[in-house]
């Protein structure tokens, strides 16, 4: 962890006195002080599950070919977790008050870079051309509750939807509650909505364990979860082969399929034929069910990725 134990309560308040800073809500800061989670969340990143307690006497090998993006390293604690187990780490802070701090506390770590920018600002691909060189790039975060739906979103539609993201997975931690979204299939209904769909459009989500609210300081106010997102090696392919081969047709077929999903979601109480009536005649898309076999009263929550992928086809299906 290198000269400091940034995961000390009494450590992170005399850093941040001494570079004059306090957590700002704004960018909702809430600084890990809990070192086996950085360590489990960074181990996650690497090995691609949770492996829980990981024994300080096993220092962790360092994968080569391997980048880790992270987002918002706050006072570093999980940047040099980082930084042990990949090749190199790209840090974005937005946070222009915490880059001299960082410097401090990642000195000496060779592998990492720090980026003051902020990430929805960012040109994501051409950061991850120009700084992984080719290598493996894993997504790696502590999110502030506010940006969780934007962030996420934006990785996951970086690149198009016929060909495979330059990103391998993302691993971030969470609202409890987002997590649940994230990760929901058709038949938790409570939880699922357009971002279990969107999320399983690009890839598959798990989460990993739960954080309380005690892990950091300061203590929020609702408990986190940490969440893995592996994404599909073919795109939109590995959920719907039958997408168009064309990458421009493609890139508007995946809009379709955005589109239908969130208008069913945005009237979720109303039966799929009722919700896209302003678009389509309900017998279009009652007989485009009957196709599909789903019975015409459906709402959006039953339906899968997949189901509204096919669906999405037959609604645009010319005459």
């Amino acid at each position: 962890m290198g000269q400091y134990d940034l995961c000390s309560p009494k450590t992170v308040r005399e850093l941040l006195e001494r570079y004059s800073l306090s957590p700002k809500k704004g960018y909702g800061q809430n600084f890990l002080i809990n070192r086996d989670i950085p360590r489990r969340i960074a181990a996650s990143a690497a090995d691609g599950s949770d492996v829980g307690y990981v024994s300080e006497d096993l220092p962790p090998e360092r994968i080569k070919g391997a980048v880790a993006l992270e987002i918002g390293p706050g006072v570093g604690a999980m940047t040099c977790e980082l930084s042990e187990r990949f090749e190199k780490v790209i840090a974005v802070e937005i946070d222009r008050g915490l880059i001299p701090l960082l410097g401090d506390t990642l000195s000496g770590l060779e592998n990492v870079v720090l980026i003051n920018e902020d990430f929805l600002k960012l040109d994501l691909s051409a950061l991850i051309e120009r700084e992984s060189k080719g290598m493996r790039v894993v997504v790696c975060a502590n999110l502030p509750y506010y940006v969780t739906t934007p962030v996420l979103m934006k990785i996951l539609e970086e690149y198009p939807p016929s060909a495979p993201s330059a990103i391998d997975s993302v691993t971030v931690m969470v609202q409890s509650e987002v997590a649940d979204r994230i990760c929901a299939e058709s038949s938790d209904c409570a939880a699922y909505g357009a971002l279990s769909v969107s999320v399983a459009l690009h890839g598959d989500a798990e989460k990993l364990f739960n954080v309380s609210p005690g892990n950091f300081y300061p203590a929020p106010k609702v408990s986190s979860s940490v969440v893995r997102i592996k994404f599909h090696s073919h795109g939109i392919y590995d959920v719907y082969p039958d997408a168009p081969k064309d990458d421009a047709e493609c890139g508007i077929f995946a809009e379709r399929v955005k589109h239908i999903v969130r208008t069913s979601f945005l009237m979720r109480r109303k039966t799929l034929p009722n919700a896209l009536a302003s678009e389509f005649s309900k017998d279009k898309t009652s007989l485009a069910l009957g196709e599909l076999g789903i019975r015409d009263d459906v709402r959006g929550e039953k339906l899968s990725a997949v189901d509204f992928c096919r669906l999405t086809a037959l609604l645009y299906k010319e005459p």
